[in-house]
């Protein structure tokens, strides 16, 4: 079974993806990664209300394999994050581009997304 890639989303080569929505985008980590994490037992989320630079770590996701940490794909502040994954953390490994989402950025530079792959280039590196 080959790993889900959407093709509304943007993408890094650290496998993390992103959601634009206005001025805000909304961050998670792509099937392949879970798959690759295998069971997600804890994530270690940041700060609402943190400025964060591209590149930066964003926050760490932990599996019964190894602890990971995630980057910030793009620069800004963060709005909000998933609160149901302290309780649940496996919804990343279960639906990773829906309940599994990360955080959500208020965007600094819209520019920075333009860097970023797209779904048929993510699926190439893969």
């Amino acid at each position: 079974m080959s790993d889900e890639v959407r093709d509304d989303l943007k993408y890094t080569d650290t496998h993390e993806w992103l959601k634009l929505k206005g001025d805000t985008v909304i961050i998670g980590i792509t099937d392949h990664a879970q798959t690759e994490l295998t069971d997600i037992v804890f994530v270690e989320l940041p700060e609402v209300g943190k400025e964060i630079k591209k590149g930066e770590e964003l926050c760490v996701v932990e599996s019964v394999k190894s602890v990971s940490e995630i980057y910030a794909p793009v620069s800004g502040k963060i709005v909000n994050v998933n609160e149901k994954l302290e309780d649940a953390p496996e919804t990343v490994n279960e639906k990773p581009y829906d309940d599994g989402w990360l955080v959500e950025l208020e965007l600094k530079d819209k520019s920075e997304i333009d860097v970023l792959i797209d779904a048929e280039s993510y699926k190439k590196s893969l």
